[in-house]
């Protein structure tokens, strides 16, 4: 008989929690919930409990289980958990979920062939936001649960994954359920983490009450209440604790002894004296085994002796029993309730419950145990190679792997043991798995003898860099016992550091990027080899770039910052070229983007120049992330050259293609600056709305700055003081006044904003602190106001006359006069960026018409307009600030430029500037409309005109040719007035009497609108 339960007992408020958090989740406000219990408590009784309402209410589930091998297999409960819903259907084909699709795929392996398949490592963020996003548009209509089940067996990349869709899974329509042993460990800590930081609830099963268990024993034997005996309820409570797995355990040993029996229609225990106490489940299921077939029983010994899952080729391997006869065996076990078929792995069976596999093993003697074991490790050696390809035949191999470790560990073969681990662990490294290598790796030098620890801990410290454990790598890395330097081990400990020296750059740790670079030079000697100085040369390079800390000296004493820029570019080169030739493509291209950047200092061909050799050798050596990397560069320089996004675009469907959303963050960061100085605003605003959030779950540090930036620029640019405020005190709390943005932050944002409320001496005052910055620190950011807006301001405020040198005292590194500040941009690259070519030609203008060219004036505005094409909202800020100047010197045509600002920035509601270009329109004796509804049906050209919203209605009637008495009329104004707007719209269109202002009129109606009529502008 079958002593298992079909109903759930004793867990009411357990039943509520999930309830009302599915209700929740439906709603789209989503929770995390944790089950925490021992083993055999009902953790997976209460998941199978949520996934049946779950059902119930026609919400997507979504179910995977740890392995309780021990081994240790990325991912596991995710991949599980995507197969159980998508295996058959295929990947869902919305298009959110577009740039997710290759992290995706890397779990699911049925998706490869339809998905481009990653050509870098996936990080662990990265794949939580894809997991993250793919469960938003599963339960986008009715809400989705995850259930993973065993997290305690879990790898550390699927608890990291966990935790962070636990931390955001608030405002989204998912639950997440994870069951987990009380047990210290990874997963215990993320739970109690995430419900100190309340984004999950933790709810601890307790063991069962007497009335609980009188239940289940009832349901269990389909009895009515009162009909099993209460010494055998009182026997099963004391005997289980509590526990409904050892509940049902004792209750099977009852029957299978036929202690507790059914006769005459009522059930009889008989009392035999025996005290089975709980750990007796071991005598229970001895006994069990001793009622089965010889050859099942063996089956099953060895089953629990590969672990609590396992799968037929392994038993295969170790039984040597044929097809027919181990699958009639496994028939038997399954049919007597302690195996089942493993509904993930269609090759795979598991125990009905962790716990009989452990007291299966634990029937053996201990010498019994380590025989079989060695056994069992020496046939699946044996047997490996099996027929396998590709993706899944290395995930295999060291599934097997590992269990051939646990098996010789079991033995007692710690040295091998340990050898095995330390192999997996090295694979599992270099296929990206760096927190599950970690794992493993450890294990390994615990279980490693003398004269092999050393090496896995170098490995070891590697996996834990790659892990963002950087303090950790550091310190196995300098725990290691001295060696000789320029030996084979003092090299690869050089390499070593050296690793981990890149990581902590990428991460902005620049001492411990220093010490590590110096321990790899003492291991190295006083003469490494080519190639180890062309690593380490990189990675200084790198580290040259960011900002001093204090306390850290860079260089020699009386070495500046240009002459440590200079010998870091001598180095870089000379790195590039070497890596090449010594077969080091990674470094080649790190070497060629750093050269990219430096170089920028004589020209943007040469660095363009820099980034091609950097995709050639990533293209040859099949590097997918350099090659993003350099075709993003290449973008950035062509939008910084020419303002258009063309080849932007091209480096984002690269990075899409790549499935690198790190990649894809920093070129959305990229384009929305660019929508901004474009003034596409919208677009702007939602490429921030769609990553800056992501970017900061991602850790992607640098894209999320840059976002932040951009997010305070928009606002800038549209006037909106409190939203640029806002935007950069998020910016500084996320380090950006550390980092090298704080030029763009000063030139391209503040003072724009202060621009934008008229405040020009405080944006004179931005301009030159972001000056004085860099001067201080190497800076390759070219439109900060330096190379364009401050010279142009300089000029303007009187700075362009004399001898070149200005006001020695206006603001801090101003002391550069305005033709000196001119002359510096226009001889550096920065000055031919079409941006600061728009300021600088403004500037040119302002000075040619203050020295009496009003010719060479007017041509130099116009090769500024042809520069500014695709930045309205700069060219029209430029119009007002040298209106001003034209109108005191009376050159080009001020009013005209005046009224194109004012309507622009009217529309744009930055009315500061509006404002200030009405005023000056007043000083120059120029009427100023009143500001009427209907102005956005005027065509731009009447309205940059000056023609009012009346004047424009006057004027729409005109292609009648109607008389004044009629037009009043019509309008329901006096004939004297319209006289007047007829006199208006003649001076404003240059019509030159009434005839043409009508046949104006009449050819735009002809036309099918007034839209685009061509007119004089009447001079300055």
């Amino acid at each position: 008989m079958r002593a298992t339960s079909s109903v759930i007992v004793g867990r009411d408020a357990e039943i509520e929690l999930l309830d009302e958090a599915l209700e929740s989740a439906r709603r789209g406000a989503g929770r995390a919930v944790f089950l925490v219990g021992e083993a055999g408590i009902g953790k997976s009784r209460l998941a199978g409990e949520c996934a049946l309402r779950a059902y119930g209410r026609d919400m997507p589930v979504l179910r995977g289980r740890a392995t309780s091998t021990g081994l240790v297999v990325p991912f596991r409960p995710l991949v599980e958990a995507l197969s159980s819903r998508f295996r058959a259907a295929g990947a869902p084909d919305d298009p959110e979920l577009d740039p997710y699709r290759p992290a995706l795929a890397g779990l699911v392996p049925e998706w490869r062939a339809a998905t481009t398949t990653p050509g870098y490592a996936i990080s662990l963020v990265e794949l939580a936001e894809a997991l993250l996003r793919l469960l938003a548009v599963l339960g986008r209509e009715r809400g989705c649960v995850i259930l993973l089940e065993d997290l305690h067996d879990s790898d550390t990349e699927t608890i990291a994954v966990v935790e962070y869709v636990a931390d955001n899974v608030a405002d989204l329509p998912v639950l997440l359920v994870g069951t987990l042993r009380p047990d210290p460990g990874p997963a215990s800590d993320l739970a109690l983490a995430a419900e100190l930081r309340n984004t999950a609830s933790v709810t601890e099963l307790g063991p069962l009450d007497e009335t609980a268990v009188r239940h289940m024993v009832d349901a269990c034997l389909d009895a009515a209440p009162g009909e099993v005996p209460p010494a055998a309820h009182r026997h099963l409570s004391e005997r289980a604790g509590g526990n409904p797995y050892l509940v049902e355990v004792l209750l099977a040993d009852l029957l299978d002894m036929g202690r507790l029996s059914r006769a005459d229609g009522e059930w009889l225990l008989a009392d035999h004296g025996e005290a089975t106490v709980p750990t007796g489940a071991v005598r229970s299921w001895a006994r069990r085994l001793a009622r089965l077939d010889e050859p099942v029983r063996e089956l099953l010994l060895i089953a629990a002796t590969l672990g609590g899952r396992f799968s037929v080729g392994a038993l295969r391997a170790v039984t040597g029993l044929d097809d027919r006869a181990l699958f009639a065996h496994l028939r038997s076990a399954s049919e007597a309730g302690i195996i089942a078929p493993d509904g993930a792995a269609h090759d795979h069976y598991t125990f009905r419950h962790v716990l009989t596999a452990d007291a299966l093993r634990a029937s053996l003697p201990p010498a019994e145990q380590a025989a079989l074991a060695r056994r069992a490790a020496s046939a699946i050696e044996q047997s490996a190679g099996a027929s396998h390809s590709g993706d899944r035949a290395d995930e295999l191999a060291r599934e097997q792997s590992q269990l051939v470790a646990t098996l010789r560990l079991a033995a007692g073969d710690k040295a091998a043991a340990s050898r095995q681990f330390a192999q997996v662990g090295r694979q599992m490294l270099d296929a990206g798995a760096s927190g599950s290598a970690a794992v493993l790796l450890e294990r390994a030098r615990g279980l490693a003898a003398d004269g092999e620890r050393d090496e896995v801990t170098v490995q070891l410290a590697l996996a834990q860099a790659e892990s963002g454990r950087i303090d950790l790598a550091s310190a196995l890395l300098d725990d290691l016992a001295p060696v000789p330097v320029g030996t084979p081990a003092a090299e690869e400990r050089a390499q070593a550091h050296t690793q981990v020296a890149w990581v902590a750059t990428m991460a902005e740790q620049q001492q411990e990027a220093r010490r590590r670079i110096r321990a790899a030079r003492a291991l190295l000697g006083a003469e490494p080899r080519p190639e180890q100085e062309a690593a380490l040369v990189v990675v200084e390079g790198h580290l040259a770039l960011l900002p001093e800390q204090e306390g850290d000296p860079r260089s020699p004493a009386g070495q500046d910052g240009r002459e440590r820029l200079k010998e870091a570019e001598r180095s870089a080169r000379s790195a590039a070229l070497t890596a090449e030739q010594r077969g080091r493509p990674v470094v080649a291209c790190q070497a060629w983007q750093l050269l990219a950047l430096l170089s920028r200092q004589r020209g943007f061909d040469e660095a363009d120049a820099c980034l091609v050799r950097m995709l050639e050798v990533a293209e040859k050596h099949r590097l997918a992330v350099s090659r993003a990397e350099a075709l993003v560069r290449l973008g950035t320089n062509a939008f910084m050259r020419t303002g258009e996004a063309t080849q932007l675009e091209t480096a984002r469907a690269a990075a899409h293609e790549l499935g690198s959303l790190t990649v894809l963050q920093t070129v959305d960061g990229l384009l929305a600056m660019q929508s901004v100085l474009a003034g596409r605003w919208d677009r702007a605003r939602e490429t921030v709305d769609r990553s800056v959030e992501a970017s900061a779950r991602l850790q992607n540090l640098s894209a999320h700055r840059y976002l932040l930036l951009v997010d305070a620029t928009l606002a800038a640019h549209q006037g909106r003081a409190r939203e640029q405020e806002r935007a950069l005190a998020r910016f500084r709390r996320a380090g950006g006044e550390d980092s090298m943005l704080v030029p763009l932050q000063r030139g391209l944002c503040q003072a724009i904003g202060a621009l934008m409320a008229e405040d020009r001496k405080r944006a004179t005052a931005e301009l030159d602190a972001a000056r004085a910055w860099e001067r201080e620190h190497p800076s390759f950011f070219y439109l900060s106001g330096r190379y364009g807006l401050r010279p142009l301001l300089r000029i303007l405020d009187g700075d362009g006359d004399g001898d070149g040198h200005g006001d020695g005292d206006r603001g801090e590194g101003g002391g550069d006069g305005g033709r000196e500040a001119y002359r510096e941009a226009l001889a550096s690259p920065g000055g031919q960026l079409a941006w600061n070519r728009m300021f600088l030609g403004m500037a040119d203008a302002v000075l040619r018409g203050r020295g009496g060219d009003p010719d060479g004036a007017r041509r130099a505005v116009a090769e500024a307009g042809r520069a500014a094409t695709v930045f309205p909202q700069a060219w029209h800020l430029a119009l007002r600030l040298v209106a001003e100047a034209a109108l005191a010197d009376s050159w080009g045509e001020p009013v005209a430029w005046l009224r194109t600002a004012e309507e622009y920035f009217h529309e744009a509601g930055v009315q500061p500037v509006a404002g200030a270009c009405r005023a000056l329109l007043r000083q120059a004796g120029v009427s100023v409309p009143q500001r009427r509804g209907g102005r956005e049906r005027i065509p731009a050209e009447l309205r940059t005109a000056g023609v009012t919203p009346r004047e424009y209605e006057v004027f729409v009637l005109l292609m009648e040719r109607p008389g004044n008495l009629q037009i009043a009329q019509r309008l329901c104004i006096s004939p004297r007035t319209v006289e007047k707007h007829m006199a208006s719209l003649m001076t404003k269109t240059g019509c030159v009497d009434r005839s043409a202002l009508c046949a104006l009129s009449a050819e735009r109606a002809e036309d099918g609108g007034p839209a685009g009529i061509a007119f004089r502008q009447p001079s300055a």
